[in-house]
């Protein structure tokens, strides 16, 4: 794994050299913060726990993570610098892994930059922290899930835009899988035993279940496997322009 941890010091490397992760952190932090206390009415409530907090999650990924993974790999497309990678005596599932692992940490991080309204949640009141953890658990995972999306999509092109949009839209369809938006569209053009397996696939539904505090396997495999499943793509792409 020392390829991997090589890939992994590199991407690492280059979001402490550049403004990016700098803006997501502090974007995220910002939002996630006036979201809960404002339009989550995190102390009007009067509850003791961090539901409106975990309930933005979702949305504030849905925007902020494709921005964070849309440079993973087109941005060395773009600049030619894929090249020089790809060159190197390692296989290309090592560069991918190496390139997720890097993002999913930095987005970790930015998570547990939150740990105020954790302390704040226990100064006001007495939560479950049990709960809360695995809401932390649960957000992390599908920060994966997403990076992994994203990716996979920015391997696809050389535009960082367009990596930034096609992600966005992937993600948004795989949130609401379960719900009556996306179900209506589906079964109009689906047999219903597909439409079924795609409602499986919603991120929010899986999401919501762990956020909740019931840390199920079901839903942790899931979100595992969908990124083992989008970095096995990611890693298919990148072979397939290797060339271009």
């Amino acid at each position: 794994m020392s390829a991997v941890w090589t890939v992994f010091r590199r991407e690492w490397g280059s979001y402490l050299a550049t403004p990016v992760a700098y803006v997501f952190t502090v974007i995220f932090l910002m939002l996630a913060a006036a979201l809960t206390f404002y339009l989550g009415n995190f102390l009007e409530r009067g509850q003791a726990d961090l539901q409106p907090f975990f309930a933005f999650h979702p949305w504030l990924y849905l925007f902020l993570v494709p921005a964070l993974a849309m440079r993973l790999w087109a941005e060395e497309r773009g600049s030619g610098t894929i090249e020089l990678l790809l060159t190197l005596p390692l296989p290309t599932w090592q560069a991918v892994l190496g390139k997720f692992l890097a993002a999913w940490l930095y987005v970790g991080g930015a998570l547990a930059l939150t740990f105020p309204m954790w302390l704040t949640v226990n100064f006001l009141g007495h939560p479950d922290n049990g709960v809360i953890w695995a809401g932390y658990v649960g957000s992390w995972l599908m920060a994966g899930a997403f990076l992994a999306v994203g990716e996979c999509l920015s391997a696809a092109t050389r535009s960082q835009v367009v990596a930034f949009i096609l992600t966005v839209a992937i993600c948004f369809v795989l949130l609401l899988a379960g719900y009556p938006l996306v179900q209506q569209a589906v079964a109009g053009v689906l047999p219903q035993g597909v439409a079924n397996a795609i409602a499986q696939l919603s991120f929010l539904s899986h999401f919501d279940a762990i956020s909740r505090g019931l840390l199920d396997l079901r839903d942790v495999a899931f979100f595992l496997t969908t990124i083992a499943a989008w970095l096995l793509a990611c890693v298919w792409v990148v072979d397939r322009r290797k060339g271009d």
